[in-house]
């Protein structure tokens, strides 16, 4: 009989985050699959706990996630950690559950805390709506790309981001979506947590100089609703314009429509009077 794989979530700084089923969990299990194995030695000595683990992270993850696969397949079972938050979430632990999918492995959820919700819960930023963004890539290439599609977002956009690599990341932000609203949420549940609400144009040069230290969440507001920047007026102007150059009525409306964006029947109606 093949065991089972559970993902169990982890304290993002405050050890007393840790759940009564997580603690439970961790020692039930008969092995660990842990991204760094000195940070989960640390929680595991908080509660007093002893097991064998395994590293599993992004540089091992395809050779390591079949032979974890295989000791559960054997009869064991396994909890997946992160550093951090939830195994899975902007992490290689999300190849390790589709692996568990195709062969059949059952796999269970162990909530716990996750750094972008709990960002967004107290960053004051719109959440009835929100995209998770994860980290940018370092390569410009990449990088460049990632933030085009995202430059029309109209829902409130979510990454994060190591200390290191801030300045350079406002500054790309500010250059690509104009100067919006953001909130840096950083050193979530730990005693210097802190929400820094300001915009895009203010951050790119206050931390220029990278001295904001702290793992970061960056809460973005989406991009607003353009006003329409022809009126009716503007559109039958232009309708007339078609008119002398040749167009029917009925044509020039529905050219002076699709530059101005304002109703096409609006305007023809406006052109009868």
């Amino acid at each position: 009989m093949s065991g089972e794989l559970f993902i169990v979530g982890t304290p993002i700084g405050n050890l007393g985050d840790l759940s009564p089923r997580a603690a439970q969990t961790l020692e039930s299990v008969d092995f660990i699959a842990a991204e760094d194995t000195r940070v989960t030695l640390k929680i595991l000595n908080h509660l007093g706990l002893k097991k064998p683990m395994v590293s599993y992270y992004e540089h091992n993850k395809r050779e390591r996630g079949e032979v974890i696969c295989e000791r559960i397949l054997a009869g064991e079972s396994c909890a997946l950690v992160t550093d951090a938050g939830m195994p899975a979430i902007s992490d290689p632990g999300e190849d390790l559950a589709a692996l568990c999918h195709e062969k059949g492995i059952k796999i269970n959820c162990v909530p716990g805390p996750v750094a972008f919700a709990s960002a967004l819960a107290i960053s004051g930023m719109p959440s009835g709506r929100f995209t998770f963004e994860g980290f940018l890539s370092v390569s410009n290439k990449s990088r460049k790309e990632h933030l085009e599609s995202i430059k029309d977002e109209k829902r409130t956009i979510i990454f994060y981001e190591a200390p290191h690599k801030l300045a350079r990341t406002l500054k790309d932000l500010y250059e690509c979506l104009g100067d919006r609203k953001i909130a840096i949420v950083r050193e979530l549940t730990k005693i210097h947590e802190e929400v820094i609400r300001t915009d895009l144009k203010e951050a790119s040069e206050k931390y220029a100089d990278g001295h904001l230290k702290g793992e970061m969440v960056l809460i973005i507001e989406g991009k607003s609703e353009e006003e329409n920047e022809f009126t009716l007026e503007n559109a039958v102007e232009m309708a007339r314009g078609f008119i002398n150059d040749g167009l029917s009525t009925n044509e020039a409306a529905k050219a002076a429509a699709k530059e101005t964006k304002i109703k096409k029947s609006d305007i023809y109606k406006m052109l009868n009077e």
